[in-house]
């Protein structure tokens, strides 16, 4: 995962970074199955690999960038991105370990495939159903959008 993560990032070419980027989401899905944790992992696989994953390769296709190489980063950037990485991961483990974690006293339930779908597709009260549907039109409007930017021949604009 994190050899594809940094490939992902680190990738001249668009496409093949799309590619590495597919196998680090489905890294972090075997994880998810690893640690039993079925519904986290079906969630990674169907909504980030399955389809962001697709999107971003399906709006590479379709704005014919698909040899377009990156250019090379200046040194400077690669000096000030690696920097921030490493504040960012010295920040992250002293968090972690900082933090007093606690078991809570709280009765646990079950969560549960169903019991997660009817609380985030339930149309009662904590139904999530409404927001679930605005986003995927705002989302499809996004994208819609976006192809026709990309599509735009250097004349129109």
């Amino acid at each position: 995962m994190i050899i594809f993560s940094l490939m992902a990032v680190t990738s001249r070419r668009i496409l093949r970074a799309a590619v590495y980027l597919l196998f680090a989401l489905a890294g972090t899905a075997a994880l998810y199955f690893m640690i039993d944790y079925q519904f986290l992992a079906a969630v990674q696989l169907i909504v980030y690999a399955g389809g962001i994953v697709v999107l971003i390769i399906f709006s590479i296709l379709l704005t014919t960038h698909i040899n377009e190489k990156l250019e090379k980063p200046a040194p400077g950037k690669v000096f000030i991105t690696a920097v921030l990485a490493l504040g960012g991961f010295v920040l992250t483990v002293y968090a972690l370990t900082q933090h007093n974690f606690v078991v809570s006293d709280l009765p646990q339930t079950e969560a549960t495939v169903s019991h997660i779908g009817e609380k985030l597709l339930g149309y009662g009260e904590g139904g999530y159903v409404l927001p679930f549907e605005v986003i995927s039109i705002l989302l499809l409007a996004a994208m819609i959008g976006a192809i026709v930017i990309a599509k735009r021949k250097a004349s129109d604009s």
